[in-house]
């Protein structure tokens, strides 16, 4: 299939972009990696009449440790984020999710900002910023502003994203005991059901946990449900098994299509929500004999 006819643009900064996207009166979109939006344009699904490139904006770019905190720019690609020295230190979960996308050519070109502005139903980021409890830094006409991932994530292909807005990074608080567990398609390797796991343990007791999954609902969630069954037991297996058979309470409208049924993604939940917590647990001790 072929686009219709646009225009193309360059932003060499985020000021230049929110010109340039206002410039357009609606009639613009962001290109980054362009693994979500070109595919749409080629079946015309999407026919913006000007693409506004923020792929090369410096300060969209880089993964830093700050003030105790960790912040990745929107423009980060996903090898960047599956390679980084201190995430696989400080925030294994996120480099095992980003490590998961796609294939090399996909990891090398997509980014972080362009898959949480998509927010497919079966990304791997958006699970990993629930987990994470992340902020997503925005940019628009008006300021900067910031929003939780637990709000911005509202429904199918649907977050707190105005037109005229640019994501341009998150930050959270790295968490060592986290890890990603992931049942995918083999052909896109989008996530069947996927699982983000953070532990906070103290004494030998889980003090909180949080849990993101995607895959199979209309968009990532919480399973809140199985964070509080687990906040205050021993950090054992037995711990996590038991917890885990509450997964269900959290799975409102689920999802089916060629690749699983509702009930093949039901079924599937409590076992990868399982291997997500257990593998943070291993990083937590790494004593493999836990529990």
């Amino acid at each position: 299939m072929i686009p219709a006819g646009f225009e193309y643009m360059r932003a060499t900064s985020v000021d230049d972009a929110l010109a340039k996207l206002a410039g357009t009166n609606g009639r613009g979109k962001l290109i980054a990696g362009g693994h979500s939006l070109v595919p749409l344009m080629k079946l015309r699904l999407s026919q913006p009449q000007v693409l506004i490139d923020i792929a090369r904006i410096p300060e969209l770019a880089g993964i830093r440790e700050r003030d105790g905190r960790i912040e990745i720019g929107a423009g980060t690609v996903h090898r960047e984020v599956a390679s980084s020295a201190l995430l696989r230190k400080l925030c294994p979960l996120l480099s095992d999710a980003a490590a998961e996308i796609g294939d090399a050519q996909v990891r090398n070109r997509g980014t972080l900002g362009g898959s949480l502005a998509h927010a497919d139903p079966s990304a791997d980021y958006p699970a990993s910023m629930l987990a994470l409890d992340a902020e997503i830094h925005l940019a628009g006409p008006k300021g900067p502003r910031v929003v939780h991932a637990s709000a911005f994530f509202r429904d199918l292909f649907t977050v707190d994203l105005a037109p005229d807005e640019i994501i341009t990074g998150v930050g959270f608080t790295p968490a060592q005991a986290s890890a990603y567990a992931k049942l995918h398609q083999r052909a896109s390797h989008y996530a069947i059901v996927g699982v983000a796991a953070t532990l906070d343990v103290g004494g030998g007791t889980i003090r909180a946990a949080r849990l993101g999954l995607t895959g199979a609902c209309p968009c990532a969630i919480r399973l809140r449900t199985v964070e509080e069954a687990l906040a205050g037991t021993k950090a054992s297996t037995a711990a996590i098994a038991a917890a885990v058979r509450h997964s269900a309470a959290d799975l409102k409208t689920v999802s089916a299509d060629i690749h699983a049924s509702a009930d093949y993604r039901r079924a599937m939940v409590p076992v990868f929500t399982r291997r997500a917590l257990e593998a943070a647990l291993v990083r937590l001790k790494p004593d493999p004999t836990y529990g």
